[in-house]
């Protein structure tokens, strides 16, 4: 019964699509390049629900991008080239393919395991002349793309023997820093504070901790806090631009524990 629903509810989508993009003057215009902008903007946003941990949220978001999907493959089918079926039928050979331990019979029986497999595979399948690293898209953020090289480097066997090994290369990292803050050279310490973040990025792989999601999580906090300190200088009639760093001081302790 849930499954008939599920099948149900994907063939409405698709004939709504169909609808949309034959009666709708905005949806008819729409073509691959004009929806890509929009397609991030819609990622994000389902990120953010993520990390509020907001299910209603993540449900709205994970429609709106699923919109995206049915839309590019409509524009695919318009152009002869795939449908939505093409897509979800690639798809499942992909999955049943990387998944050997599950369809086939290679065994794997941690999660390390199964990435290892995971990117070996890809690697094969693709045959990629940039190597392990040419799947990682140019696009990503920067922080996202580090970590992702970091994951495919690993899968490769090029880690740490010990994640606690990490840690003589983040402050390696950070004496560089600070050695070249006493050069002088703008362009040499941007490239030094470059390569503390990609350590301190790996430490946060090898330790299971996203570093977007972490960043994110500090910068909820700091505007929390930092919105008490202006609520609170504002209610005694200050703005903070009036206030001393002592004061201000203060007023952030208490927002740390407000």
């Amino acid at each position: 019964m849930e499954k008939d629903k599920r099948l149900a509810a994907t063939a409405r989508l698709l004939e709504v699509m169909n609808t949309l993009r034959r009666e709708c003057p905005w949806d008819r215009e729409q073509t691959f390049d004009s929806l890509r902008s929009n397609t991030i903007e819609e990622t994000y946003e389902l990120a953010d629900a993520i990390t509020d941990h907001n299910m209603e949220g993540i449900k709205e978001e994970l429609g709106d991008l699923l919109l995206h999907v049915v839309f590019y493959s409509k524009l695919g089918e318009e152009e002869g080239a795939f449908d939505f079926g093409d897509v979800a039928n690639a798809l499942c050979d992909k999955l049943v393919y990387r998944h050997p331990h599950v369809y086939g019979d290679i065994h794997a029986n941690t999660p390390d395991e199964v990435l290892e497999n995971w990117e070996a595979l890809k690697l094969r399948k693709k045959n990629r002349k940039s190597g392990t690293l040419g799947g990682v898209p140019r696009s990503l953020p920067a922080m996202v793309k580090a970590y992702r090289m970091g994951e495919k480097a690993a899968g490769a066997g090029f880690d740490w023997e010990k994640k606690e090994d990490v840690w003589d290369k983040v402050r390696e990292e950070l004496g560089e820093v600070e050695t070249e803050m006493k050069s002088g050279s703008k362009t040499d310490l941007e490239g030094e504070f470059g390569d503390l973040l990609f350590a301190l990025i790996n430490a946060c792989r090898l330790y299971g901790v996203d570093p977007e999601s972490a960043l994110e999580r500090t910068n909820k906090k700091f505007m929390h806090r930092f919105n008490y300190m202006e609520e609170q200088a504002a209610a005694k009639g200050y703005t903070l631009h009036e206030m001393s760093l002592d004061a201000m001081e203060e007023l952030w302790q208490k927002a740390k524990s407000n």
